[in-house]
């Protein structure tokens, strides 16, 4: 064997190892989504104007990965999915003003609510298709709405729900969070984000995550494939309904009123939006877009009262030539340019 042949050999051997890596690399980025996740909402307070808006990404990125997971991941759009974030903030906050619930309590109460609310939802809905699936949510939606507007001598009707307010969080042995202090309250949010995304990111590597992107790739393949598409799908809705019930509860937790907007069409609209400007799909993205949508609405209300054109412009903006995404086209950028190395 020449020279050459052996530097010939060597190399291939070179490329296949590093073909190799390159996936092995992909997959440690993965294992550690969830802890760089986290490194970066931790130091959010002391990189934000305000730390309110540090907490208001937590909760809207929250209330983001659990639409992501039916959008993103599943492939269904919802325009009905302040219902859940709003029964979860209403329910908290009328299991402590009406029934003297403990934070805990209250925070549980929520969450189980907005659960079984997406179980009804999800039952109905998943048996449409494309836009009619999107309208029966929208619809649906509508009439949780409607209710809370009607029971007012609960929900307190268009002024919203008032009256409560939790000024510590105690646990077991004797400590306590104090929630009347911002830093201490944004910390004690981002540790039930933490554990959502946690379990988020537990989800996508079972074989249920595998089943939910075949069913966003092709569902007709999918059933063809053995998969019970219409289980997958609930069970996916329901998953993204109790997430959002938990971004809901942690908002009334925060901000000690509920309003009626929790549940409008309005703050559907909202989710969607983040996450087409962070990126449908991707683990971060949902952060980022709430980011982008919080800061965007923050600077530019301080310019005029229409900073929903702007808003609005921008989205359009990022839906013709940025599809993906700000996370999802980075995303796409390094992949290729780790192909091209």
């Amino acid at each position: 064997m020449s020279g050459d042949d052996t530097m010939t050999t060597t190399d291939l051997a070179a490329g296949r190892l590093e073909a190799r890596e390159r996936p092995r690399a992909g997959a440690a980025l993965d294992r550690w989504r969830v802890p760089l996740t986290i490194a970066v909402l931790a130091v959010l307070p002391f990189v934000l104007p305000s730390q309110a808006l540090a907490v208001n990404v937590l909760i809207y990125g929250l209330f983001t990965v659990g639409f992501n997971l039916l959008f993103g991941y599943t492939g269904l759009l919802s325009f009905g999915h302040a219902a859940f974030f709003g029964t979860g903030a209403y329910l908290t906050g009328m299991a402590i003003a009406h029934l003297g619930f403990g934070w805990f309590g209250a925070m549980l109460t929520g969450v189980l609510g907005a659960s079984l609310l997406s179980v009804v939802i999800g039952a109905l809905s998943i048996r449409t298709r494309g836009i009619y699936f999107c309208m029966v949510t929208l619809a649906l939606a509508q009439l949780v709405y409607y209710v809370a507007l009607q029971a007012s001598g609960w929900t307190g009707g268009e002024n919203g729900l008032r009256g409560f307010t939790v000024a510590k969080a105690d646990f077991f042995g004797g400590f306590s969070v104090n929630l009347l202090n911002p830093l201490a309250k944004y910390y004690f949010i981002m540790a039930f984000a933490a554990l959502a995304l946690w379990f988020v990111s537990r989800v996508l590597n079972s074989p249920f995550g595998a089943a939910i992107e075949a069913v966003r790739e092709n569902e007709t393949r999918a059933r063809a494939c053995g998969f019970d598409v219409e289980r997958t799908k609930l069970l996916s809705f329901i998953l993204s309904g109790a997430l959002c019930g938990l971004a809901g509860t942690l908002s009334a937790l925060h901000l000690s009123i509920v309003p009626l907007d929790a549940l409008s069409v309005h703050t559907s609209s909202i989710v969607v939006m983040m996450t087409m400007l962070g990126g449908a799909g991707s683990f971060f993205g949902p952060f980022v877009g709430a980011l982008v949508f919080l800061l965007i609405e923050d600077v530019a209300s301080l310019w005029t009262s229409h900073w929903q054109l702007i808003v609005g412009v921008i989205f359009i903006l990022f839906v013709l030539f940025l599809p993906k995404g700000i996370w999802g086209s980075l995303i796409v950028l390094a992949r290729r340019a780790g192909r091209d190395k």
